[in-house]
């Protein structure tokens, strides 16, 4: 009745099945052949809470397409949610046996653990063609920033290591993951930054990086170094790696100062300490050395950078 009313109003629509996932498959063949009949267009099976994996969603949406006979005059449609982290798994099994329409959201973003993550599906099927053998028409170059745009709207961030979309998506830390990387990007990286939007992988200097990876990024900022000269900068860069979980640009600017330059040390900054809050006037205490003798003093000063100097 509700589908027929409907139907008076508009030409699309769609009928919900909540809770598919755990229904009596026969109950639910009975349901869908009378909303089909009755002038539903789009039939949505959903795992709303998430309970089901792969294989046995992925023979629900089968056995659905083989029993209701007027399933070929609508369309079939899936929505996964995460609950135990098989959303997307989930929604590509139902395309794998016939689903049309999958009901999905940018980041994954919804309900608890949220729902299926639409660049996630979306590069899936398009990297993995000769599994799908469907296509979705979306301009994949655009999913980072749309990504970035939903993010910024709904004040939810994106953990670092999401799929397709997370700031350590396209990011190589791990030294033989570089090495390869940089000979042959195929090698660890199944899918083309560029194709989601992201102008070229990131290769993240960390403790785990190698000499590869160090001079590619030393290359990068116009630096050229002597096998000896290099593999000085690659000790300390090492050194500095072990106590920051990433070496930045400026970082690796400092290393190359101190390890190569020219002017002998004399004075030597042996301690430091600096005391600021809202209500605490900021002081600090230096302590430098030349030539083994030490040479310490405290001061205040309008913040803790100028008490320091």
């Amino acid at each position: 009745e509700a589908v027929k009313l409907a139907r008076k109003f508009v030409g699309d629509v769609e009928y919900f099945l909540e809770d598919a996932g755990r229904a009596e498959p026969e109950y639910l063949y009975r349901v869908i052949e009378s909303i089909v009949r009755a002038g539903a267009t789009v039939i949505n099976v959903p795992d709303t809470t998430g309970y089901t994996y792969p294989e046995e969603f992925g023979a629900l949406i089968r056995s659905i397409m083989e029993h209701v006979p007027s399933m070929d005059r609508a369309t079939l449609s899936v929505h996964c949610h995460n609950d135990l982290g098989m959303a997307t798994a989930n929604a590509l099994a139902g395309v794998c046996n016939g689903a049309q329409q999958v009901e999905c959201t940018i980041n994954g973003i919804g309900e608890r653990a949220g729902n299926t993550s639409l660049e996630e599906v979306v590069m899936a099927i398009a990297t993995r063609s000769d599994i799908f053998k469907v296509t979705t028409g979306i301009r994949t170059q655009e999913l980072y920033r749309t990504s970035r745009l939903v993010s910024d709207l709904t004040g939810i961030p994106v953990q670092p290591n999401k799929a397709i979309v997370g700031a350590n998506a396209f990011a190589h830390s791990s030294g033989i993951h570089q090495d390869g990387v940089l000979k042959e990007r195929t090698t660890y990286e199944i899918i083309d930054p560029r194709k989601v939007g992201i102008p070229e992988s990131r290769i993240a200097l960390s403790a785990r990086s190698g000499r590869h990876g160090l001079q590619h990024r030393l290359a990068q900022l116009g630096y050229h170094f002597k096998s000896d000269q290099f593999e000085q900068i690659y000790q300390r860069f090492l050194t500095v790696a072990d106590k920051k979980k990433l070496v930045q640009d400026e970082d690796l600017e400092s290393i190359i100062t101190d390890e190569l330059h020219s002017v002998p040390e004399v004075y030597h900054l042996d301690y430091l300490h600096v005391v600021s809050g809202g209500t605490t006037i900021p002081t600090a205490t230096v302590r430098l050395r030349r030539n083994g003798e030490a040479f310490q003093s405290a001061a205040s000063g309008v913040g803790s950078v100028d008490a320091l100097y």
